[in-house]
């Protein structure tokens, strides 16, 4: 395998990718900007040991003196984890700087992915993607996830897009862009805390043998861009979703007032969430980071037997 300049991988990794075994993706911002500390770094390790008790191996991707990770040891994660480390938050258009600037930085759904694909993986597991933020015929906040979705080859398991965002305007994005979203033994589109949005889908597969195919057959015939696996969190972690819907509102307004905007939005609008929940939306969350990672696992497994 020729190595793509700036890419670093663990031994296990690129061993694995080199006898086409199972690799899943993971990103990094969960661990820099989107948990507190220590939650973020166990909730890193434990997604690992998700991925792997499942027959695959775990890449979580990240970039670290400025060089492209596709593997990270555990002192590699603390780096990420720990409070006052300065850490970039890197979607697309951070890359080239980064790496330029010798900096570390927790990779998006964007960035995971195009470093994901540098490597040679096809499977991502996050918690949600982004999306089309509310008030965004204001401030056209768009999260950069959409349009990578609709370039880069990845199958992105997730628990829907993060439900902060205006989840019918990031479906039509999705539409547009000509990615395929495909519930996994549900027709309505999970909202990331709670299973339920009111948003009936195209596609619903039961199994990962026939997601797999899917994947294959996309790809085969040319056609570029991702594919948007939703899976929603288990009904026993899910949080009411009027309750949620609450707290929403009220992070919405305060975020407003405050003139947050950007990249520093989504992490402000979880952070006053778990505050709003007393913390249940932050169990929620690791709940269903570890379900994705299992069936990303259980996908990425299918997809190397075709």
């Amino acid at each position: 395998m020729n190595r793509p300049p700036y890419l670093d991988m663990t031994p296990e990794v690129r061993q694995a990718l080199e006898e086409g075994r199972p690799v899943v993706a993971l990103e990094s911002t969960i661990i820099s900007h989107g948990m507190p500390y220590p939650q973020n770094i166990e909730t890193a390790l434990e997604v690992e040991q998700a991925v792997r008790s499942r027959g695959a191996v775990p890449a979580t991707v990240a970039i670290l003196g400025g060089r492209l990770k596709a593997g990270l040891h555990r002192e590699e994660l603390e780096i990420l984890a720990v409070p006052g480390a300065k850490i970039l938050k890197c979607s697309r258009r951070d890359l080239g700087f980064a790496v330029a600037g010798g900096l570390h930085g927790g990779t998006t759904v964007a960035a995971t992915m195009i470093i994901a694909s540098l490597a040679g993986i096809r499977i991502f597991a996050t918690g949600g993607i982004g999306g089309v933020h509310r008030f965004a015929q204001e401030t056209f906040d768009i999260s950069a996830d959409l349009r990578e979705l609709g370039r880069t080859d990845a199958a992105v398991v997730c628990a829907g897009a993060k439900s902060i965002l205006d989840l019918p305007l990031t479906m039509e994005y999705l539409e547009t862009e000509g990615v395929p979203v495909v519930g996994f033994g549900v027709n309505e589109l999970p909202a990331f805390f709670t299973r339920q949005s009111g948003i009936f889908l195209d596609w619903r597969l039961d199994n990962p043998e026939d997601i797999a195919k899917a994947l294959k057959a996309k790809w085969d015939l040319g056609l570029k861009g991702g594919v948007l696996v939703v899976n929603p969190i288990p009904e026993e972690d899910s949080l009411p979703k009027e309750r949620i819907d609450r707290c929403i509102e009220s992070a919405l307004a305060e975020a407003r007032s405050k003139g947050i905007k950007g990249k520093e939005t989504t992490p402000f609008l979880l952070a006053k969430i778990v505050e709003e929940t007393g913390g249940d939306s932050l169990k929620a969350n690791i709940k269903l980071v570890l379900n994705n990672a299992r069936l990303a696992a259980d996908l990425a497994c299918a997809y190397s037997r075709l």
